[in-house]
């Protein structure tokens, strides 16, 4: 096929792609389909806990790679919905440089309310390290990473010590925190579904990630679609901020033309061809870890 056709073909097939992400379910189906089944094994229904959601699925890179990352994502939605086998292609894109891929259910709202679903997150979080050289992972080299509501958990995870405290550890076990369309300061809470789910009133700045900033989280990368409607991308910047203050290490990215789905819909085959979310991604990873080496257990 002449390059000029093949680039044709490609750009409609994102720009479908891109049409069927604003459909949110039929587009993360799609996005699912269209991701490669290959290069990777998966450990599927792994159990961190007792109760039925408490499960994750392990993605291990095929390469015979040594200390190998491990990226624990979070999916979002809005601390309500969402189910780990929606984001095998989130999964995948993590696979395809090498990391270790841990994706976690949790439990949502209604059936719990703040903070339940974040000790979930911290305790996929011990799961994560503790198996980690199980499946070709480095426990040293361990990252946290988010879309929306749960990128607020793995900003809570980073920055209340409290949660890995419970669980036997601390933020020192990350290495970094990935950040994508985070709420991370959404005070006031006005939706009424969400005064449930945070509430009382009196206990929400328990919630926001801001309030726990003191310089000494782990490196973090944020990123945010300007044009993001659903969790703007002031949130991303005043975390930031506060980091910056603390002293801390922070890295923030805007993309301009990019809203909440697209951000986290580019990490997908062939959009992420089209758009730097992943190879921004992989930069902060690796860069990270060439900074602290292979952990004492593995050495």
């Amino acid at each position: 096929m002449p390059l000029f056709r093949a680039g044709l073909v490609a750009r409609v097939l994102a720009v479908s792609l891109l049409t069927a992400l604003t459909a949110a379910c039929s587009g993360q189906q799609l996005v699912n389909t269209l991701a490669s089944t290959g290069g990777y094994e998966l450990h599927a229904g792994q159990t961190y806990g007792d109760l039925p959601r408490q499960q994750l699925d392990v993605y291990e890179p095929e390469n015979d790679a040594p200390d190998r990352p491990v990226v624990v994502f979070f999916y979002g939605g809005r601390w309500s919905s969402g189910e780990r086998a929606g984001f095998r292609f989130v999964a995948q894109a993590l696979t395809s440089r090498g990391y270790v891929a841990v994706v976690p259910d949790y439990r949502l709202y209604p059936e719990v309310r703040f903070p339940d679903f974040v000790e979930d997150g911290a305790r996929a979080t011990a799961w994560a390290r503790e198996h980690a050289a199980d499946y070709g992972g480095d426990p040293g080299r361990l990252f946290l990473m988010g879309h929306s509501a749960g990128a607020h958990i793995a900003a809570m995870l980073a920055t209340d010590e409290r949660y890995l405290q419970v669980v036997g550890g601390s933020p020192d076990w990350l290495a970094g925190m990935i950040g994508l369309a985070g709420p991370y300061e959404f005070l006031p809470i006005t939706a009424e579904d969400l005064k449930e789910t945070f509430g009382p009133e009196d206990a929400w700045p328990a919630s926001q990630p801001v309030n726990f900033v003191d310089g000494n989280e782990p490196p973090m990368l944020l990123m945010h679609g300007a044009d993001d409607v659903t969790v703007h991308a002031e949130d991303s910047e005043i975390l930031a901020e506060k980091v910056h203050a603390a002293g801390g290490q922070v890295a923030l990215e805007l993309y301009p033309g990019i809203g909440h789905i697209r951000l986290i819909g580019n990490l997908a085959l062939p959009l992420r061809w089209f758009a730097p979310q992943l190879d921004r991604i992989a930069a902060f990873v690796d860069e990270t870890v060439a900074t602290v080496g292979p952990s004492p257990e593995t050495r």
